[in-house]
């Protein structure tokens, strides 16, 4: 990627060290070390804050990075991530359905085996969250779509609506709720 590249060269030339840049866009100085050795890419808010403060544009910056980083989003690396969701759901699925089921049937052998599924569905969360950090899914996506010329507002927007707590508390007991009338049929069931 070019722009620890380029982001080192502008801010040499004006000047700047890590610390002072890292001031001027309001991130740490360990966020702008990251950056400019590739470990990290910096958000589309951050991205604009650099072309002001360098005085470049953000086409610039990225210097032939939005192809690479199109590419980047249908990489094999993006299969991976998703069949890591497709196994992280089947497991969650698993988890939902079968506690009555294995009590029921083997008792505390089955409680013992949910706990397992359990901690194994936990660990495959644990990989999911890390990969899609590694790959900077949603900053290459927001990159990607400012370059094609949507507005900020609405990237943000959004980006908002995905994070307002009460939906996922709202989703969290609709799950629950739908696992409780699951286990209480089968449990029903199984008698």
């Amino acid at each position: 990627m070019e722009l620890s590249n380029q982001m080192k060269k502008y801010r040499t030339e004006a000047g700047l060290s890590q610390d002072a840049l890292a001031e001027k866009i309001f991130v740490s100085r360990q966020t702008i070390s990251n950056w400019e050795t590739g470990k990290n890419y910096p958000d589309i808010n951050s991205l604009l804050r650099m072309s002001e403060v360098f005085g470049v544009s953000v086409d610039a910056l990225l210097k032939g990075d939005v192809e690479e980083i199109k590419e980047m989003i249908k990489m094999e690396d993006q299969k991976e991530f998703d069949r890591l969701g497709r196994v992280f759901s089947c497991l969650s699925m698993l988890m939902i359905i079968t506690p009555v089921l294995l009590v029921k049937l083997l008792r505390f052998w089955g409680v013992g085996i949910w706990l397992c599924l359990a901690v194994i569905t936990m660990a495959v969360a644990v990989v999911v969250e890390k990969k899609k950090k590694e790959l900077n899914i949603q900053t290459y996506r927001e990159i990607v779509a400012f370059m094609e010329g949507k507005r900020l507002d609405e990237m943000e927007a959004v980006k908002e609506e995905a994070k307002r707590p009460y939906q996922k508390t709202l989703i969290t007991i609709a799950y629950a709720a739908i696992a409780l009338v699951i286990n209480l049929l089968m449990f029903i069931l199984i008698k």
